[in-house]
């Protein structure tokens, strides 16, 4: 006779068997997804607005074209999925953080919303044109989120480059550059150095390591290690940037040796210095010539010399 012992056994084991499945199943299920429950809202967005709920086709940055002068306006969409309402604080960052204006700083979103805001970009009167970047920093529920602005400048572009202020001392060449237009500029220095007997230094136009904004100025160096011991010279620095932006300027210096000098040192010393005077007299010559021309007083048509006239007067005191 067959035994039912076997079969009756097995039937607790499987019921255990579900039971631990279900128990599992319900143990890895995350108690955020049954629930939000009340407290700080989670998982809110900001982006710009017009693309889909889900964020399909959504523009990955605000792009905003003007002119110096401009307001521009566009909207930027906050979603809430949270079953309590969300507030966040908006303001401007970057560059063109300054320009942004918003209706109000503080916004609260309804629970399982998604609200547009408007805002307002102001181009400043004295933009430079061209590219600006930017940001909108949202913070709520204590998160951030930052959404990319990028602003284009319309308008002429004037490129304008200065040197001033050159200075020769010993070893160094000083000066400045200035960048007087509207447009950041990559200059490039060219330096000529001539003294009295001839060319000194000639360096070809080289790209400066720098990138100068519109308005800055800018104090640098320029090495000269094999200046002259004694010698008279004219150093020239001509500048040029892209958009036909160019200057130069140029000054003067004396090398003279510091301790007394002899021999052929003394010689050099003296041609320097005649060849200074000889210009100095042909320049003082030329200029008394002219002066002594231009204050001579003509004689008049009707005027007789004064020793004709004495002439006269002893000839009628005979007669």
């Amino acid at each position: 006779m067959p035994q039912s012992t076997p079969y009756v056994h097995r039937r607790p084991f499987a019921l255990a068997v579900l039971f631990g499945a279900l128990l599992l199943s319900l143990l890895v299920v995350p108690p955020a997804a049954a629930d939000d429950g009340p407290g700080t809202p989670a998982g809110w967005t900001a982006r710009p607005a017009g693309g889909g709920s889900a964020g399909e086709d959504a523009r990955p940055y605000v792009y905003l074209e003007g002119t110096p002068g401009t307001v521009l306006q566009d909207r930027l969409s906050v979603t809430n999925p949270a079953r309590t309402p969300l507030t966040v604080r908006l303001r401007g960052d970057g560059p063109a953080g300054p320009w942004f204006r918003f209706a109000a700083d503080t916004v609260t979103v309804p629970a399982r919303t998604r609200a547009d805001v408007p805002f307002a970009l102001a181009v400043p009167r004295d933009a430079v044109p061209g590219g600006v970047a930017g940001e909108i920093l949202t913070v709520g529920g204590g998160e951030e989120r930052r959404v990319p602005v990028r602003v284009r400048v319309g308008g002429p572009t004037l490129a304008a480059l200065t040197v001033e202020d050159v200075e020769v001392s010993g070893r160094t060449i000083r000066y400045a550059l200035v960048n007087r237009g509207n447009a950041p500029l990559r200059p490039r220095l060219s330096v000529r150095a001539e003294g009295a007997f001839g060319t000194l230094l000639d360096r070809q136009a080289r790209p400066l390591p720098l990138e100068l904004a519109p308005g800055r100025r800018v104090e640098l160096t320029e090495p000269w290690p094999d200046a002259p011991a004694l010698d008279s010279v004219t150093v020239r620095l001509r500048v040029t940037a892209e958009g036909g932006a160019r200057d130069e300027a140029a000054a003067s210096a004396a090398y003279v040796p510091p301790a007394p000098v002899t021999g052929a040192g003394l010689l050099a010393l003296g041609v320097l210095a005649v060849l200074g005077a000889r210009a100095y007299r042909r320049g003082r010559s030329r200029t008394g010539t002219s002066a002594a021309a231009a204050t001579a007083p003509a004689p008049g048509p009707d005027k007789q010399p004064a020793e004709e006239e004495r002439h006269l007067e002893t000839a009628g005191a005979e007669s």
